[in-house]
């Protein structure tokens, strides 16, 4: 049978003694959204949680073994009984410690999960079995012995008794203990309870808490960057981008990518094996998450970066990614995904991002693969920015001068739209093709452009432009159509760390339309009517369409216009700022993309600020620059 889990502490091994097929559950890839799952649980219940329902109920699994690390889980085992009582769904209760007691539990509960899946699918459990499954040899006279567990499932799921098992020497033991009177069957059973609580805690004080076997596997490539994965559930997308750009996956701590290379022992098989599973390297739910510090002390240092993932709307780890990101010696990625196909095109830019920045890149691939130095007849670069409503092109020349530039609209193709800007800011430059060295795009529409040398994110090209407009600059505040960025850079313009909002339409240039439309005037106008404003107004809401709502209310009751767009300049800039200190605030302050053209925003990011931005002549064309900065140094 197939059998799904999600957690490190199930028992993996001891199920498969028993005939079934366990599969590490990722959900669906092609997913685009919850539709079932959203109709039979509530919508706080985490992502992961409705991503994996949508996959149970559409896979060909027979079962799967939840844990009862969050809320969250025990939710979705009460919807996948709901809607597939068929099933086996079973929520092992894992104890938040490690002690004596705990793994005296704990083996308590895996005995309660091996007798539910075995009353399930008419299976026996075999500690002789899991001795080899983990990797043990018997001799022949051993092999013969059946040192089977044996489970006394009437008893085990009678409402009045305790979960308990005891071990059997032989089949006939066995069935004298299935046999007998329910007086004698008591007092076996308790004996039998009472020997197995002696073994598990005998196993736990002479084991070490955690074994050096247990530890995570680590591997270190002295010729590629080096990159470990942290936090929780990261799914096969991430491996695959980071491999896809040369980089060696150190080690993956996640939820489930545990090291399950377990010690066999002869002697109380199970008791053993439980206590080695409860004893792992800590997951964060754990009460003493001690050895995970110690475990961050020693790579830390040996890797390029760290990837800390988390899954929407789950906080589990946000304490701990809180104090590596104070003490790490190394940068860090918060990386948050929602389990679905849309957060592909998230997940691309911002470990892009983080490669570029840590030099572990495909730009940092440029040296080795440079093309031929510029000729005389190709003597200029282009730097394409393919941004959600706008895309810019710049043409610079070998002494870095900008000859020219152009911002035209997206269409509803990225290509198309960067073919026309191409051929427009050629001809602007008085220009051919032949005279183009290299031509660099970035922005979101950058993998739709063929023409294109290379590609490279809109975060390492912002860094890299505002540097070229002002080198004082050290944070960068972007706001553009469908998204706002926060750059940190240092004095050479590369970037050492970067926050973005892309998953709302909230405090970009869409919101601001939005707005504007309500008040029944242009977005150009927009912003010098917030600076006529006379009443300091609040809203309350940053959703976009929640705020339409508010400003709607505002206008209802007479509000002014003015006023009400002030109102709106602050909750944006407000938004903003909150993004620019996850990366610190150092001055100078630099402001680009469309928004910066807003003077009502700029004022409201200046007042919490409590400093000037530096804003160039053109905000629009700073990645384009940037790109064709990095083309320049391809090509010289």
């Amino acid at each position: 049978m197939r059998i799904g889990y999600v957690c490190k502490y199930v028992p993996v091994e001891a199920l498969e003694t028993m005939g079934a097929h366990m599969e590490r559950i990722e959900p669906d890839e092609r997913l685009v959204s919850f539709d079932a799952a959203e109709s039979c649980m509530h919508a706080n219940v985490c992502s992961f949680s409705k991503a994996t329902f949508e996959t149970v109920l559409s896979g060909n699994l027979d079962g799967i073994v939840l844990t009862t690390c969050c809320d969250s889980m025990r939710r979705l085992a009460d919807a996948l009984r709901a809607q597939a009582p068929d099933l086996f769904i079973h929520v092992l209760d894992v104890p938040r410690d490690t002690g004596e007691a705990a793994c005296a539990l704990y083996q308590r509960r895996v005995a309660e999960l091996l007798s539910a899946y075995g009353k399930f699918a008419n299976a026996t459990f075999s500690e002789k079995k899991l001795f080899s499954q983990l990797g043990g040899t018997l001799c022949p006279e051993e092999g013969n012995c059946d040192s089977s567990l044996e489970l006394d499932y009437a008893r085990l799921h009678s409402e009045a008794a305790q979960p308990s098992f005891r071990l059997a020497k032989s089949n006939s033991v066995s069935q004298s203990f299935a046999n007998s009177n329910q007086a004698a069957d008591s007092a076996a059973w308790s004996e039998g309870c009472e020997a197995s609580e002696r073994s598990a805690t005998a196993a736990a004080a002479a084991a070490p808490r955690v074994d050096n076997a247990l530890q995570p596997q680590t591997h270190f490539s002295p010729a590629l960057p080096n990159v470990g994965i942290a936090g929780a559930r990261a799914n096969a997308e991430i491996k695959r981008i980071l491999e896809s750009h040369g980089v060696n996956i150190a080690f993956d701590i996640t939820c489930t990518n545990a090291n399950r290379r377990f010690v066999p022992q002869k002697a109380d098989t199970l008791a053993h094996y439980a206590h080695d599973v409860l004893t792992q390297l800590p997951c964060a739910r754990m009460r003493d998450i001690s050895p995970r510090k110690d475990f961050f002390d020693r790579v830390l240092p040996q890797i390029d970066g760290l990837v800390f993932h988390t899954v929407q709307f789950c906080d589990m780890y946000s304490y701990e990614y809180s104090d590596l990101k104070r003490t790490s010696p190394v940068p860090i990625l918060a990386l948050e995904t929602d389990c679905t196909a849309q957060s592909h095109g998230q997940m691309l830019t911002r470990l892009e991002a983080f490669l570029e920045s840590i030099g572990a890149s495909q730009k940092e691939h440029l040296a080795s693969q440079k093309g031929s130095p510029m000729s005389k007849t190709a003597t200029f670069v282009v730097g394409l920015d393919s941004g959600s409503t706008s895309t810019n092109a710049v043409v610079m020349n070998e002494a870095r001068e900008i000859v020219a530039s152009v911002v035209i609209k997206t269409g509803a193709k990225a290509g198309a739209s960067a073919e026309r800007a191409y051929r427009e800011v050629l001809e602007r430059a008085g220009i051919t093709p032949d005279q183009v060295a290299c031509t660099i795009a970035t922005g979101y529409g950058r993998v739709s452009i063929p023409f294109a040398d290379e590609n490279v994110t809109e975060i390492s090209c912002h860094g890299r432009g505002a540097h070229y407009f002002n080198p004082a600059v050290r944070t960068i505040l972007d706001i553009g159509g469908q998204d706002s960025k926060a750059i940190h850079v240092n004095a050479t313009g590369e970037v050492t760390d970067f926050a973005m909002n892309d998953k709302c339409a909230a405090g970009t240039g869409r919101f601001l339309e939005m707005i504007a439309r309500s008040l029944e005037i242009s977005l150009d106008e927009l912003g010098p009517a917030a600076l006529e404003s006379k009443k300091h107004l609040e809203i309350a809401s940053m959703c976009s369409v929640f705020a339409e709502s508010e400003v709607i209310s505002l206008i209802a009751n007479n509000e002014e216009k003015p006023d009400i767009a002030a109102g709106v300049c602050r909750a944006v800039a407000g938004k903003a700022y909150s993004l620019m200190r996850r990366v610190s605030l150092e001055g100078a302050y630099m402001m680009t993309g469309g928004v910066a053209q807003n003077p009502g925003v700029v004022r409201a990011v200046e007042e919490l600020i409590g400093e000037k931005l530096f804003i160039c002549e053109d905000p629009e064309i700073v990645g384009a620059t940037g790109a064709a900065l990095l083309a320049l140094e391809k090509s010289e």
